[in-house]
Formats: C-alpha cells, structure tokens, sequence
C-alpha cells in the first residue's frame, strides 16, 4: 500500500477512510540491529494486507539501515515496484517486546505500515474492534511436529 500526494490532503482522507475500516496505529521504534542507539519512534497503520513492514527509506537510512536485497511487488491498486528490503529491530511498547524483523524501503511519502509479517513474528493479530494487538497461540507444524522420531 503506498499513497502519494505532494499536498498530503489523500493521505490525511486514506487515514480517515483506513481508520473507519478498523485499522489503526501502534507506536513502534525502529532500531538499527547491528547499533541499536540508532532509532526512531513513529506511529505505524497496522496493515494485515501488507505483507511485510514499510518504513520511508530516507527514516531507515538515517539510522544506518541497508538494503540486503530487492523484492517485487504489486500494490493493492494494481500497480508493480521492485522495493528494496532490509532488517530493523522492531520494538512494540504495548508487548514490551523487541524482535528483528523484514522492512521495505518505502518511498518517501509512504505511510508506516506494520505488516503481516512483523505481527506474526511477534505472535499478534490486529483486534479492529477494541484497535489493539492480541497474543494468539503460535501453530507450528500442526500434526507432523507433534510425531513421536
């Protein structure tokens, strides 16, 4: 999900638009892994449409972040990019919780958005009703983790 608009007035009506549709948005500091004294605190739309975490890039280069590689992608309008993509340390006051997670480097404009990925890696889901994030039991392996050797 990426929306441009120099004026910023789409941006501000997709919040609201966003924000009607129960999403909503979480304070998340982003830490460089290998420097962690490197950081920022932002407010993230958590997006479970998104599958991995978009951070503006300029943000991420500020605390020293690098790309490791590029990923294609096509946007919920239909639209393709090839985005690069790096690890920050995620940190979500409300689980008390730390973790390195995938982000991309977003265009400038770009919206924070806490993906799919980062809420799974914390062992989250997105509750619209109450806006907050809920533990949920972890599934690994389902029947074949559980076989005896």
């Amino acid at each position: 999900m990426h929306f441009e608009n120099s004026s910023g007035i789409l941006a501000v009506e997709l919040m609201q638009v966003a924000s009607a549709m129960g999403m909503f948005q979480v304070r998340v500091r982003v830490s460089n892994p290998s420097e962690r004294s490197r950081f920022f605190e932002e407010n993230f739309w958590v997006d479970t449409g998104a599958l991995y975490s978009f951070v503006p890039e300029g943000r991420l280069k500020e605390i020293g972040i690098s790309p490791l590689r590029a990923r294609d992608f096509i946007f919920a309008d239909g639209r393709r990019d090839r985005r690069l993509l790096g690890e920050a340390v995620l940190t979500i006051p409300q689980l008390d919780e730390s973790l390195t997670c995938p982000v991309i480097f977003a265009p400038a404009d770009s919206l924070y958005l806490l993906g799919a990925t980062a809420l799974e890696n914390f062992g989250v889901q997105a509750d619209p009703t109450t806006q907050q994030l809920r533990p949920i039991v972890a599934v690994t392996g389902g029947f074949l983790a559980s076989a005896l050797p």
